[in-house]
């Protein structure tokens, strides 16, 4: 409302310029009261208008301030949750770190089970084949020691059939010359009759 009134006291000065009275190209007349009395005016506003120009610049003072300040706790929270982005990334990447260490660590495990158990497959085949061998081996150790010994068996047997085939043919021939003799004999005896 100041600013209307000042602004207005000046377009009043200004008109009274304009309406001056000219004597020649240097001289002019004017109503000096007129000009002093809106110059008092202006000097009676402009205190207040200085005062609500200091409160506005003030005010505006405080809301840049307040901007500030506000533009202050922003970036703060923005880095410390760019801080707290930061660590978790770090937390993140370190979390990953560690888990492809100890799946690397379980593979290497894995690996070493796997190839302790060929090993100990290898082994247990091999004794198997060297046990399962040794069984054929005394298998047939046994078998030719059962044959050998069945042989013999047989040799002694055919040797005793042998034996007593020639024994019964032995008791045959005897018994046929006994029986030559006895016939011989009972020949003898009747031939003598």
């Amino acid at each position: 409302m100041a600013e209307l009134r000042v602004s207005h006291l000046i377009d009043e000065a200004d008109e009274m310029l304009d309406n001056k009275f000219h004597v020649g190209s240097y001289c002019v007349f004017m109503n000096t009261d007129d000009i002093q009395d809106i110059l008092s005016k202006i000097r009676a506003i402009l205190p207040e208008e200085i005062k609500t120009a200091e409160m506005i610049i003030k005010r505006r003072d405080d809301i840049y301030t307040e901007a500030q300040s506000r533009a202050e706790r922003i970036i703060s929270e923005a880095q410390n949750t760019a801080a707290g982005i930061l660590s978790e990334s770090e937390l993140i990447r370190a979390v990953r770190e560690k888990a492809a260490k100890i799946q690397e660590q379980v593979k290497e495990s894995c690996e070493e089970m796997k190839n302790k158990a060929l090993q100990e497959a290898e082994t247990i085949k091999r004794t198997a084949y060297q046990e399962a061998m040794q069984t054929r081996e005394g298998a047939q150790t046994y078998a030719e020691q059962t044959l050998t010994n069945l042989g013999r068996s047989i040799e002694m047997i055919q040797r005793e059939i042998k034996n007593g085939q020639d024994y019964l043919a032995q008791q045959k021939n005897q018994t046929r010359e006994v029986i030559n003799d006895y016939n011989t004999q009972i020949s003898k005896i009747y031939a003598e009759e």
